[in-house]
């Protein structure tokens, strides 16, 4: 992956700031169509630059056949998520981490991913949350930082864990979206994250879901044994005048794993503005959840977005009524039910 070390040449100040977060390496994907093609693109000076209109820039739609050369390259498949978001998750499988006295499942609070959005002026963003123990944290960042990403967060998710889990949010924006997924790829080789496995069959869920989905006012899914909630925001978010959907990770997670019996450990985090935090912070503690993080995820989002990551053990439809008067201080909802 080419990297732009001074993006634009001679930015205006204030802008060189922002653009200290590119990489000019993704594919082109054009306005409307959104076809990616896989074809690696130089890096051209300039491109990366914040745009002199104010006009958010809009995300354009695609298909999953414009991704095939970014699944090649990442070798696994990934999701098309609202025909604006192409995510793909890197669950780390290799990892037995215990917190709490559970043992957490990969897809609980240890699955890695990168979110590939495309965009009406040809660029490309890449959003994502890299799962690494202590041991591979330095390495995994200088792998990030050779293969053109930049970092915007490196925090927990969880309490007390053996092994030490550490969570880094990376963001880069260019025109061969290939490219950036065959960086993304050395960068997971830099660490223990296993190669993708075949699909296997969804197991039941032992909780009562109707009972949590009407304690929260949503439905969740069965996202592969865990019994997850999206609430996305309801306003606008922008990163570099680029509107963010909330696939990206701009979202409210409630993420159930089921312990036996109706019992749940419970992780996730709240995205939430400044104002929100202040109401947010005191109903989990109120409903019974125990605070882990209050950080931001990235660096340039407006409104300017924190989150929190949360923990609680109980029966999961009194976890699901301790949640809700947290979600109902934040500014979102549910994904429109289809």
């Amino acid at each position: 992956m080419t990297r732009d070390r001074r993006p634009g040449g001679e930015a205006p100040a204030g802008t060189s700031r922002r653009r200290l977060l590119t990489a000019a390496a993704l594919a082109p994907v054009l306005a409307g169509a959104g076809a990616a093609t896989g074809t690696a693109a130089a890096a051209v000076p300039g491109t990366a630059s914040v745009p002199a209109a104010r006009t958010p820039i809009e995300p354009v739609p695609t298909t999953d056949a414009d991704w095939l050369g970014v699944a090649a390259a990442l070798g696994r498949p990934g999701r098309l998520m609202s025909g604006l978001v192409y995510r793909v998750a890197f669950p780390r499988r290799d990892l037995t981490v215990v917190s709490q006295g559970v043992t957490i499942h990969p897809g609980l609070a240890l699955s890695s991913y990168a979110a590939f959005t495309p965009y009406a002026d040809g660029m490309t963003v890449v959003r994502g949350d890299l799962v690494v123990v202590e041991a591979e944290l330095q390495r995994a960042t200088d792998a990030l930082h050779a293969n053109g990403f930049g970092q915007t967060a490196i925090h927990k998710h969880l309490l007390a864990h053996e092994p030490d889990v550490w969570w880094t949010h990376f963001h880069a924006m260019g025109h061969d979206a290939v490219e950036a997924a065959r960086g993304l790829r050395a960068v997971l080789a830099a660490t223990g994250t296993p190669p993708a496995a075949p699909p296997a069959a969804v197991p039941p869920l032992d909780l009562d879901t109707a009972a949590m989905d009407a304690a929260l006012g949503a439905a969740g899914t069965n996202d592969g044994g865990i019994y997850k909630y999206t609430f996305g925001r309801r306003e606008t978010v922008t990163d570099e005048h680029r509107i963010v959907p909330a696939a990206t990770g701009m979202a409210t997670v409630l993420a159930f794993q089921p312990l036996g019996g109706g019992r749940a450990a419970v992780n996730g985090d709240f995205v939430m503005t400044a104002e929100e935090v202040h109401h947010v912070l005191p109903a989990l503690r109120r409903g019974g959840l125990s605070v882990i993080e209050l950080h931001n995820h990235g660096l340039m989002d407006e409104p300017r977005l924190f989150y929190t990551h949360f923990w609680g053990v109980d029966d999961a439809a009194a976890l699901a009524r301790g949640l809700r008067h947290a979600v109902d201080a934040t500014n979102t909802a549910p994904p429109a039910r289809r």
